[in-house]
C-alpha cells in the first residue's frame, strides 16, 4: 500500500473511534439501573483504548484490501474492517490493563497504568474483563448478518484463550520472589512467546481479515500461521531487547523485565553465554527490586555481547521470515507479509 493509503487508513480508523464509543456507551449512559457502570466503562475506554501505535488494529485494514477486490471494498464492508481492527485494539487493552497489574508495572503508553490511577487499584481487574466484552458487543452489531461472523467469533475466543495460556506458562515459569535460571529454556520461552504475543499480535490481524475475504480454507490459514508466529516470535525478543535498552521516551514504558524475573529473551540467552562465576552473579541479582541489582544484570548482558547477539538475531530473522514468505505465501499476497515485516524490523518503540 502507498504511503498516502496506508496515512489514510490511519485517519480513517483514528476517526472511527468516537463512533465506537457511542456504540458502546450511548444507550447504557441513559439507563436508569445501569448507567452508573457505563459512565465508568467510557472512562476505562478513553483511557485504555486510544494512545497505542494501532499496528494490529492498522493490519487488518491492510490486510483487507490486500485479499479483496476494488467492487467489494464498500463503505460497509470497509466499516466492518474498521470494527474488527478495533476489537483487536479492545483485546490489546484487556490483556494490558491486566498484564500491568500482574507484573506490578508502572506506565503505560507514556501514561501511568490504569490500575496506578487514583481510585481505581485492583478494580481495574473488573475493567479489564469490562473491556474483553465490548469486542462480543461491537461484533454483533457490526458483523452479525455476515457470512463471516461465526468465524470471527470462534477466531476471538479461541486467540483470546491461546493468550491466556501463555500469559499462564509466563507465569508459572517465573513466579515473583523465586528465581530458578534451569526454567529459563529456549523451548520454553518459544512457547510463552508463541501463545502470549504472536496469535494475537500476528495472526489474528491477519486471519479475521482473511475470513473477511471469504478465505476460509485449513491450508491457506495455516500457511499464513507458519509466517505469522515466527514474525511474532522476532516481534517478543525485540520487545525483550527494547525493555532493557530502549528509551522510555520512545517506548512509551519503563521496562521491568529483569526486577519481574521475566523468562526473556536476553536472560536465555545470557545463559548460554556465561562462565559459572558470571551464572553466580545472575543467580544472585536477577528477579530483584533493588536498583543496584537490576543495573548489574544490565551490565552483565553488555559484558557477553547481548547487544551484538541481538542485532545478529534480528538479520537472521528477517532472512528465515523471507524464506517462509517464498515458501507458504503461494495463494496469499506477499505485500501483506512484507507490510507488516517492515513495520517490526528495526523499530525503537
Amino acid at each position: 500500500m502507498s504511503g498516502a493509503g496506508a496515512a489514510a487508513d490511519r485517519a480513517a480508523f483514528v476517526g472511527f473511534f468516537p463512533q465506537v464509543l457511542r456504540d458502546l456507551t450511548a444507550e447504557g449512559l441513559r439507563h436508569p439501573e445501569v448507567g452508573d457502570a457505563v459512565a465508568r466503562l467510557k472512562e476505562i475506554l478513553e483511557y485504555n483504548a486510544p494512545g497505542g501505535k494501532y499496528n494490529r488494529g492498522l493490519t487488518v485494514l491492510a490486510a483487507f484490501r490486500e485479499l479483496v477486490g476494488p467492487e467489494q471494498q464498500d463503505p460497509e464492508s470497509f466499516q466492518c474492517a474498521l470494527t474488527v481492527g478495533w476489537c483487536i485494539e479492545l483485546l490489546q487493552a484487556f490483556l494490558l490493563v491486566a498484564d500491568d497489574i500482574m507484573d506490578f508495572s508502572l506506565t503505560r503508553r507514556g501514561q501511568p497504568c490504569w490500575y496506578k490511577k487514583e481510585g481505581i487499584g485492583l478494580d481495574a481487574v473488573n475493567d479489564s474483563f469490562l473491556l474483553e466484552s465490548c469486542i462480543y458487543q461491537l461484533l454483533k452489531k457490526y458483523c452479525r448478518q455476515q457470512p463471516y461472523y461465526v468465524h470471527l467469533l470462534e477466531l476471538f475466543l479461541q486467540t483470546t484463550y491461546q493468550t491466556e495460556l501463555g500469559q499462564t506458562l509466563d507465569l508459572i515459569t517465573a513466579p515473583s520472589g523465586h528465581v530458578d535460571l534451569s526454567r529459563f529454556t529456549v523451548e520454553r520461552y518459544k512457547a510463552i512467546v508463541k501463545y502470549k504475543t504472536a496469535f494475537y499480535s500476528f495472526y489474528l490481524p491477519v486471519a479475521a481479515a482473511m475470513y473477511m475475504a471469504g478465505i476460509d480454507s485449513e491450508e491457506e490459514h495455516a500457511n499464513a500461521k507458519a509466517i505469522l508466529l515466527e514474525m511474532g516470535e522476532f516481534f517478543q525478543i525485540q520487545d525483550d531487547f527494547l525493555d532493557c535498552f530502549g528509551d522510555p521516551n520512545l517506548t512509551g514504558k519503563i521496562g521491568t523485565d529483569i526486577q519481574d524475573n521475566k523468562c526473556s529473551w536476553l536472560v536465555v540467552e545470557c545463559l548460554h553465554r556465561v562462565s559459572p562465576e558470571q551464572r553466580q552473579l545472575l543467580e544472585e541479582n536477577y528477579g530483584q527490586k533493588e536498583p543496584e541489582k537490576v543495573a548489574t544484570v544490565k551490565e552483565l548482558y553488555e559484558t557477553v555481547g547481548m547487544r551484538t547477539a541481538y542485532h545478529e538475531c534480528e538479520e537472521s530473522s528477517y532472512c528465515r521470515l523471507e524464506e517462509l514468505i517464498e515458501k507458504h505465501a503461494n495463494h496469499l499476497p506477499k505485500a501483506i507479509f512484507l507490510g507488516l515485516a517492515q513495520k517490526i524490523y528495526k523499530r525503537q518503540k
